[in-house]
């Protein structure tokens, strides 16, 4: 038996090896088809099959194939797939023809569309797959880093956040810096409305020339959103989902009740009034020495962090005929923030439309609805980490103690009182454009849009008596509401025409835009019934104001472009638009030219033999940008109402408001000279751009403050000059293209100098910081040195100090410091470089990405720092401060005679190197096997898990850069009507503690049907 079972199993193995054996070698030659040159690294596979091999340096292969017909497909980047029969042939030669789909991409121009190797200008493309790639609440926060020039900053952690934006740096001083966003041909700047599984495409315009046709509006860079239309055909259903938990790792805390003890007994010792723990009586409460009797001590931050959530659902449905399509989607958008009474829901529904009336007439439109009910609450971190670590929060029942520490502050506990404190805003947005597209000729088109964008927003506050804003003071309740108008139509007249090696396309606009707001504001003191919150405002008898006001603007503009092209190689954009705004009654009008060239290189004679490059394309363009971004009649003197009185009798009184009209306000305008290169290596498996550019502009709108004998505040000025130049690199990289294992790797760099060249009467404006042949973000004060040490007391007292005193530069070696003379700029809050570098990997049906981003060379003002009573009253942050025994150059000495405001240079103690490293997000996702979709009767489905936010490097602990950031924008994105995220402080590089941003986990679902 055992004989007959080994017989078998040899017979078997017999037969196998020699089927195995029934093989033959099959070489061959793969090359381009147009050039004959040999291709290396060719995947060459037989059909069917995980058989496969690589072409070698001369393009050559060998593969042992089955007897008998071969079919291979061969794959390689840059080129379209090739299968080919080789029958019972022993060698083959196989020439594969380049893929032109990369170079034939469309790219959105504004008011039209290019081929990507015919673009002029500087624009940088977003791909459909790279929004998804970080879920988030705001399209532009997924692209973070992605975009060379393109800066963008969360502004806070906080559940109402917004994003700031600025593309190649600040222009302005006071005015907006951040970019026009262009939604389906309408401008529409709610871009945190759009969900990124509605847009298509998305395109940034970033020099002059680009941005010209746009003329005043897109001074700051523009860009380009265009959302999903429907397709003829099957009706297709997508479903996206995710839900997620956010959490803050990176605060840092301040002393504990020890450490507080600590620094209260050390500066009292430094006054005399401490010499040990028998004299503790002398300094510390009954309470409080019953506390450090008992060992108790409480962390006042952690009462009010809190794990968070965030969550998205999304549907959408596609389809349509012949000649009528459609797409159509709803989403629910949730967050709770890491603080109570800090939450956001978002609802938006999106339905687009189009339909073929004749072969000529086409109209379709856009419209999205957007609800916002949304709550926001006051900052309690700022009291919680200066509350005494020593006092309760709770009483004995475990009731909130409204004012602990004997009266002197209000626990921040008493706002989350139920009812105590609100402050919601509910927000109705909706977007409507429609257009008709009417083919006049076969070589030109004219197009109609029509673009309406309706805000209806409510604000309402109540604060009670017991709440950190009042006090105990009487209940304040407020309401106000704003409604916005804003009406665009433009007309677009396209001619294009190939004429044999030439190609012209000619475009003209007319642009009508007008912006109306109405708002109007009540409140009112002491109304007596909580639970009426900022309902019942009539019940209030004390402090009622109420006020309205109206705004109204226009602008009108005439635009045109011609671009022309020689055999697709050399190529000429000349745009030219005409701009008239309301804002400026005595100097309305303003031109704004620009011109633009490129040359491929890539398709001269000379460059064919060149080997490894596929593509090159050198690009220059240089353009004038206007901006009028100021409040509507800033060219007028305007009334308000004063308080007035004849004698005992109450009159209506009025006199000039703050601001000084200045009928004669000009356009502020910025020139912008460009030089690019475009390069692809190795058949484009290796692309990437380079863009060097300079910017100068002049006429700067500024707010002038006057002095108090005008009578009024400020006036607007044209004054000032300033300067931007840099250089942007974006290299992607396909590292691995084997079949199953694909590898994509991509890097962007760029840095940005900003410069103010020229000031009112040529001289430094050292009250708003502004300072000639400096950022326009700079800090400005005296030099900390370090601290004045014991053996140093002589020097110390020459300069009015003692040892354990801040230490600072005498910059001009007089023997004394004074703020004239003495202040220096020590940082400034623009970084000197910011980077990010992505990488995507998938294998069969999984994938993994992950991006990291940094920035470098940026200061920031760290609010942690300047929390430090050298009396020792409130608490501190955890610092090395200076004592006779500890000799730190770091933080001064404790001095209970020394209040925080008479310490000399305190300021100095809070400037710190904000540049960091984080790793902004990693995803891994797992594609359901075909095979399991067919008997689900679903066509894909995606299950993923990413985290953002991970880890965070960077010089200071427990803190996430990010935060202070956002002080180096002038441009913070507003999330609502009624508010902005801008934070009080962040335009001089304020880097708060309050509403930290926190990591965020999720898991989340994409099906298709």
């Amino acid at each position: 038996m055992k004989h007959g079972i080994l017989l078998t199993a040899t017979l078997a193995c017999t037969a196998t090896l020699a089927e195995a054996q029934q093989t033959r070698t099959l070489t061959g030659k793969v090359q381009d088809s147009a050039t004959g040159e040999a291709l290396p690294g060719v995947n060459v596979v037989l059909k069917g099959t995980s058989i496969g091999t690589v072409t070698n340096e001369s393009g050559s292969f060998s593969l042992n194939v089955p007897e008998g017909d071969a079919t291979l497909v061969f794959s390689y980047v840059g080129y379209l797939p090739e299968t080919v029969s080789a029958g019972l042939k022993s060698a083959i030669s196989v020439g594969l023809r380049p893929d032109q789909k990369a170079l034939d991409e469309v790219v959105v121009i504004g008011y039209g569309t290019v081929k990507k190797s015919d673009v002029t200008g500087a624009i940088v493309s977003v791909k459909e797959e790279d929004l998804k790639k970080v879920p988030a609440g705001n399209v532009m926060e997924t692209l973070q880093g992605r975009l060379p020039g393109v800066d963008i900053t969360r502004s806070s952690g906080s559940a109402s956040s917004g994003v700031n934006i600025t593309v190649r740096g600040n222009r302005s001083l006071t005015a907006n810096n951040g970019p026009l966003f262009i939604v389906d041909g309408v401008q529409y700047n709610s871009i945190q409305d759009i969900n990124p599984n509605d847009i298509q495409s998305m395109e940034v315009l970033k020099d002059a020339a680009s941005t010209a046709i746009y003329g005043s509006r897109g001074a700051n860079g523009v860009i380009i959103v265009n959302t999903k239309k429907g397709a003829s055909g099957k009706t297709r259903v997508s479903v996206n989902s995710y839900i997620g938990q956010t959490d803050v790792v990176y605060y840092p805390l301040v002393n504990d009740a020890a450490g507080y003890v600590a620094q209260k007994r050390e500066a009292n010792r430094a006054s005399g009034l401490w010499t040990g723990p028998a004299d503790d009586s002398k300094i510390f409460t009954p309470q409080q020495l019953d506390a450090i009797g008992k060992g108790e001590g409480y962390v006042w931050p952690d009462l009010f962090l809190r794990k968070g959530m965030q969550q998205e659902h999304q549907v959408s449905v596609a389809g349509g005929g012949d000649k009528t399509t459609f797409y159509v989607s709803a989403d629910l958008y949730n967050e709770k923030g890491n603080l109570r009474l800090d939450d956001l829901n978002r609802y938006s529904t999106r339905f687009n439309l189009e339909h073929a009336v004749t072969p000529k007439l086409k109209i379709g439109s856009q419209n999205q609805l957007t609800y916002y009910n949304q709550n926001v609450r006051r900052d309690p971190l700022n009291i919680a980490n200066k509350i005494d670590p020593l006092g309760a929060p709770f009483d004995a029942n475990g009731n909130v103690m409204v004012f602990p520490n004997n009266g002197k502050d209000i626990n921040p506990l008493s706002d989350e009182e139920k009812g105590n404190y609100v402050n919601n805003t509910r927000t109705i947005r909706t977007f409507l454009t429609a257009y008709a597209s009417y083919q006049l000729l076969p070589s030109l088109n004219l197009r109609s849009n029509v673009g309406l964008t309706l805000i209806n927003g409510r604000n309402g506050t109540f604060f009670g008596s017991n709440t950190v804003d009042r006090a105990g003071s009487v209940p304040l309740s407020a309401y106000g509401t704003q409604f916005d108008t804003n009406w665009s139509w433009e007309n677009i007249l396209n001619y294009q025409k190939n004429f044999g090696d030439h190609s012209l396309s000619v475009t003209g606009v007319t642009s009508l835009l007008t912006f109306t707001s109405e708002a109007s504001r009540a409140q009112g003191a002491n109304q007596l019934l909580n639970y009426q919150s900022f309902y019942a405002l009539g019940n209030a008898n004390q402090q009622v104001v109420i006020g309205s006001a109206f705004q109204e603007s226009g602008l009108v503009s005439f635009t045109g472009r011609v671009q022309y092209g020689y055999k697709s190689r050399y190529l000429l954009t000349l745009t030219g638009r005409e701009d008239g705004s309301s804002k400026l009654p005595e100097n309305r009008w303003a031109f704004f030219p620009s011109a633009a060239v490129a040359w491929r290189v890539i398709d001269e004679g000379f460059m064919r033999d060149v080997p490894g490059l596929s593509d090159l394309k050198l690009r220059a363009s240089y353009g004038l940008a206007g901006n009028y971004d100021i409040v509507p009649y800033a060219s007028q003197s305007l009334l308000t109402k004063i308080p007035f009185a004849f004698g005992e009798t109450g009159a209506a009184g009025y006199a000039f408001s703050s601001r000084l009209g200045n009928p004669n306000l000009q356009w502020e305008t910025s020139r912008t000279a460009n030089l690019g290169l475009d390069f692809g290596l190795l058949q484009n498996r290796l692309s990437g751009t380079v863009d060097v550019y300079n910017t100068l502009a002049d006429k700067l709108l500024l707010d002038a403050f006057l002095p108090m004998t005008a009578g009024v505040g400020f006036i607007t000025r044209n004054v000032g000059e300033t300067r931007n130049r840099g250089i942007e690199v974006g290299l992607n990289a396909l590292a691995v293209d084997n079949g199953d294992l694909k590898w994509n790797v991509g890097l962007t760099w760029y840095k940005n100098q900003e410069k103010i060249l020229a000031l009112s009467n040529g001289v430094d404006d050292i009250n708003n910081g502004w300072f000639i042949g400096q950022p326009t973000r700079v800090f400005y004060d005296y030099e900390k040195i370090g601290i004045w040490q014991a053996d140093e007391a002589d020097a110390a007292r020459a300069f009015g100090q003692k040892p354990g005193q801040i230490k600072v530069k005498d910059q001009n070696g007089d023997g004394k410091i004074t703020a004239t003379d003495d202040r220096v700029i020590v940082g400034s809050a623009v970084p000197k470089w910011s980077s990010s570098f992505s990488t995507d990997v998938s294998y069969k049906g999984f994938d993994l990405s992950a991006q990291v981003f940094a920035r470098y060379g940026q200061m920031i003002n760290y609010e942690y720092d300047q929390i430090w009573d050298p009396q020792g009253i409130e608490n501190s942050s955890k610092q090395d401060y200076w004592t006779p025994e500890n000799p730190t150059n770091a933080y001064p000495r404790p001095d209970a005679s020394v209040s925080k405001t008479s310490l000399p240079y305190f300021s100095t103690l809070s400037y710190r190197d904000g540049s960091y490293v984080k790793l902004r997000a990693v995803t891994l996702g797992y594609n359901l096997p075909q095979a399991w979709m067919d008997k689900l009767a679903v066509a894909s489905a995606r299950i993923y898990v990413q985290g953002k936010n991970l880890v965070t490097l960077s010089h200071i602990h427990d803190y996430d850069p990010e935060r202070g950031a956002a002080a180096a924008s002038s441009s913070p994105e507003r999330t609502l009507t009624t508010s902005t995220t801008a934070a009080t402080g962040l335009r001089t590089g304020n880097a708060p503690l309050s509403n930290p941003i926190p990591r965020v986990v999720t898991v989340g679902i994409n099906l298709g049907f």
